[in-house]
């Protein structure tokens, strides 16, 4: 008993000097991808329109991006699935602009310019689904990507995993 009421004494007064551990949230990431899709299932010969955000959250700018997109492995031990990108748009202040290359490596040109402190960048790319694709399938992707900043540091991440898309039978 003795033993509790001292350790329970020193706790309070570390709590009251301000020594105690405190509880803080997670810095986010120095640069974030999310992904979006405006449709969780197709048919064979539809589209969906993937959509990659590139936030950065830190307070210099991101200057450059390399980005890979690849199928999951799920994706591909369905070789009857049959699907392509087909087009790329990158939204702007004054609407979309098409965008080079539509992978599956090196997406990160299509952001654009710089991408200021605080500020995201969205392409969308279009998957295109064969009319002889085959179906009761999903179609996922998973990307990896390599942010430098102004301020001459750079940052990683991934696998960040699409959602998936159900290829169902017309």
């Amino acid at each position: 008993m003795r033993r509790l009421g001292l350790t329970t004494v020193l706790a309070l007064l570390l709590a009251v000097f301000g020594l105690a551990p405190s509880a803080s949230a997670a810095d986010p990431a120095p640069a974030a991808l999310t992904f979006a899709t405006d449709a969780a299932t197709t048919t064979p010969g539809g589209t969906v329109q993937l959509s990659m955000t590139l936030t950065n959250n830190k307070t210099y700018d991101v200057l450059f991006v390399y980005q890979t997109i690849e199928p999951t492995w799920l994706t591909t031990q369905r070789p009857d699935l049959k699907y392509s990108f087909t087009g790329c748009t990158l939204a702007t202040a004054a609407g979309s602009t098409s965008c080079a290359g539509t992978g599956p490596a090196n997406l990160g040109t299509n952001y654009g310019a710089t991408v200021p402190p605080g500020q995201s960048r969205t392409v969308t790319l279009t998957l295109q689904i064969a009319a002889d694709s085959g179906c009761n399938g999903n179609i996922g992707f998973y990307s990896y990507y390599y942010a430098e900043f102004s301020d001459a540091t750079s940052t990683s991440g991934g696998p960040v995993f699409t959602p998936e898309t159900r290829v169902l039978c017309a």
